[in-house]
């Protein structure tokens, strides 16, 4: 039970006191998703330097689970490599299918940091897209940026809108 506590403290910290909120210049890549369960929203900036997350920078609303998650993906992925920013969603995606197990909170805490707070919270299968919505908008926003590295034709910043089906959250890309 000290340990539930200690990590709807980190939950609630990182939804009072979100890191990295608010859309900055300049970006490679903004996408925009929506949970159409809930309605949680959020616009989803990222700058790439080279292979590295220079920036991720965010607008959104909704509950706190999905506020703090992309808070605390904030703090773990700025200054990491993208495949390494990649595989932290990676992690993340595997403890939200964990059910609440606390093993395979405990095997992920180096890799996720704060992120693993969220540990909880796949015991409730209606909460799951909500911590996951940040994610699945940093892996969309991720294959844009590289997308529009040098050599390609395509700036994913100016796309066009589409919908992406296959995401849990119903994002839209911008």
């Amino acid at each position: 039970m000290q340990l539930e506590s200690m990590y709807q403290e980190i939950i609630l910290d990182h939804y009072k006191n979100p890191h990295g909120r608010g859309l900055r210049e300049p970006f490679e890549a903004e996408v925009h998703h929506v949970n159409p369960t809930c309605g949680d929203e959020v616009t989803l900036r990222l700058h790439v330097q080279g292979d590295t997350i220079a920036d991720v920078s965010y607008e959104g609303m909704g509950c706190s689970i999905s506020q703090a998650s992309i808070s605390a993906m904030y703090d773990l992925v700025v200054g990491k490599t993208v495949p390494q920013a990649l595989e932290a969603g990676e992690h993340f995606m595997t403890l939200m299918q964990a059910k609440g197990d606390p093993a395979v909170a405990e095997k992920l805490e180096d890799e996720l940091e704060d992120a693993v707070a969220f540990a909880g919270v796949s015991k409730y299968p209606a909460r799951i897209k909500c911590a996951l919505m940040s994610w699945m908008a940093l892996k969309d926003a991720s294959a844009r940026a590289l997308s529009a590295a040098p050599g390609s034709s395509a700036h994913p910043a100016t796309a066009g809108s589409s919908a992406h089906p296959a995401t849990p959250t119903g994002g839209n890309d911008r």
